[in-house]
């Protein structure tokens, strides 16, 4: 009698801590998208734990619960935004374009990518970024765009792709440096970059 008494119980717990573990991640989503949303307005140094909770429409003891500092949940943030765009960068290897439509495609994902997080270039921007996560996302991100380089038709020379997704990292944090600044210039200089990579797509497969 007492086994099956035992394993009624056992799983009626199991039931009741799935929704509690489920209203759990729920409510930390909440408030890393109300961060998110609160750095985008306010900058990452001027965002306030006050805000962020407010923000979720929860108390800052809940908060404080998830999320003890704003540079944890502001990470947490950070790496949710990357792994969007690493997704959407090796996405662009599935597509087998041109280099010429690669590039398009990439400035596109980008304008896309930075209009549904605007709080992205003030988290990359954040100086305290441990270096290990750095180094790691960075890596990441490079590999993604190689892949995506070598999927284009005609083929890109394999001998420049490691170098190639290097620079190309490079000239994306530039451009989320500039969209964030809002100047008209800033938004000419993007499309500067977006036409020079074109042509030398071209180049490298005309070559």
């Amino acid at each position: 009698m007492r086994t099956p008494s035992h394993m009624s119980m056992g799983s009626r717990a199991d039931e009741g801590r799935t929704p509690r573990f489920a209203r759990g991640k729920a409510r930390a989503a909440a408030l890393r998208a109300a961060a998110g949303q609160v750095i985008a307005e306010r900058g990452y140094e001027a965002a306030t734990m006050t805000e962020i909770a407010a923000r979720a429409g929860a108390s800052i003891g809940s908060l404080y619960q998830y999320y003890p500092t704003k540079e944890l949940i502001a990470a947490e943030v950070h790496a949710e935004y990357l792994d969007e765009l690493d997704q959407a960068l090796a996405g662009l290897g599935m597509e087998s374009l041109t280099p010429a439509a690669m590039s398009d495609a990439l400035f596109d994902t980008l304008t896309v990518f930075l209009a549904r997080y605007p709080a992205f270039p003030a988290l990359a921007a954040r100086r305290d970024i441990e270096t290990a996560r750095k180094l790691a996302s960075r890596a990441r991100l490079e590999e993604s765009l190689e892949q995506a380089l070598a999927s284009t038709r005609p083929r890109l020379p394999p001998e420049v792709m490691p170098g190639l997704a290097v620079m190309l990292l490079q000239q994306i944090k530039m451009v989320v440096a500039l969209e964030a600044s809002g100047r008209e210039e800033d938004r000419q200089a993007i499309d500067h970059i977006h036409r020079m990579l074109r042509r030398y797509l071209e180049h490298l497969v005309a070559e």
